[in-house]
């Protein structure tokens, strides 16, 4: 069942789903999540079930203050430690597309952590998202885990419809979606380990490390062997089932060339225009990050429901500010 978030009474609907431990598609200013009550362990487990995703893939849990920008009170329930870079991160980044790994209250959210000593928490800036969170928070749900609300590995959704044709097994009992438009990022929060002691990033999004370095203090490291899991870092994830791969737009044009009318089999995502045979699907990637950004999911479902067999995608370019599109991209292609 598909509700329109900007009925009142449809966040309220919500709100009551994720209290009594059902499950909810919620849409996020990254990607829609499916959302559950994080201390429920039941209703997390549905997530898990839902998605067919690993129960020890850790899911990250979305937390909003009952006042103001009280971070330290937001992230109480779930963190026994708040160490002072991290709390200059959510000062400087929340609400917003960062997730913050933090150790975990021993007590709660186990299931959710995927059974680790620490815990993802991220306060979305969705309006959406926050009027839910704020709903349910008055109902006793201190935090909701959602993944991306797609089955696991496959490409995440960035609209209502998305979800609700990735989990069309699931009746209106089990599941409630709110429409609350295309998510205006597009792809997922950055993650950033602050569980250790110092900023170590796990998977990049949109905000840079130079910006995470400006705001924390201390240089931010690149994940190592004793990284917690975090979602959204296998190796091969974000796929559709189209094979993806990634090439120069030189090689590109080049093997287009060869194969001619032979072509048509294969989808075309570039930000450099190319010359194809008629008939084969091309879709232009747009030249700014952010775009490339909010666009790339729905544009890689867009290519997969055609029925081709390749997508073939312009490598991003080197920069910070590409580093997520890139990520995504190279997991997909994996």
């Amino acid at each position: 069942m598909i509700l329109p978030a900007s009925d009142p009474a449809a966040i309220e609907a919500a709100a009551r789903r994720l209290a009594e431990g059902s499950l909810v598609g919620l849409p996020t200013e990254t990607v829609y999540g499916l959302a559950a009550d994080a201390a429920q362990a039941d209703a997390v487990r549905r997530i898990f079930a839902a998605k067919g995703r690993p129960s020890d893939h850790p899911l990250i849990v979305h937390v909003a203050p009952a006042d103001g920008g009280d971070w330290p009170a937001a992230v109480a329930p779930f963190a026994r430690e708040l160490p002072d870079f991290a709390l200059a991160l959510m000062r400087a980044f929340w609400p917003g597309p960062l997730t913050l790994i933090l150790p975990r209250r021993p007590e709660v959210a186990a299931v959710a952590a995927g059974g680790q000593d620490s815990v993802g928490l991220r306060c979305p800036s969705h309006p959406v998202a926050q009027a839910v969170l704020q709903a349910a928070r008055r109902l006793g749900v201190q935090g909701v885990a959602a993944p991306s609300a797609n089955r696991f590995g496959r490409v995440s959704p960035t609209t209502a419809d998305h979800v609700a044709g990735e989990f069309t097994a699931l009746s209106d009992d089990e599941l409630l979606v709110l429409d609350g438009g295309a998510c205006p990022v597009g792809i997922e929060s950055t993650i950033v380990d602050c569980s250790r002691g110092r900023p170590v990033l796990l998977r990049p999004g949109m905000i840079t490390p130079a910006a995470l370095e400006a705001v924390a203090g201390l240089p931010v490291q690149g994940r190592d062997e004793a990284a917690p899991k975090a979602s959204g870092t296998l190796e091969s994830h974000y796929a559709p089932s189209a094979k993806v791969r990634l090439m120069d737009v030189k090689a590109l044009q080049a093997a287009l060339d060869v194969l001619g009318k032979d072509a048509r089999h294969i989808a075309i995502y570039a930000r450099t225009p190319v010359k194809t045979a008629s008939g084969v699907v091309v879709r232009r990637m747009p030249g700014d990050a952010a775009e490339a950004a909010r666009a790339l999911f729905a544009a890689l479902r867009e290519l997969d429901a055609t029925g081709v067999r390749l997508i073939w995608v312009e490598t991003p370019p080197e920069g910070a500010e590409w580093d997520g599109v890139r990520d995504r991209l190279s997991r997909a292609a994996a």
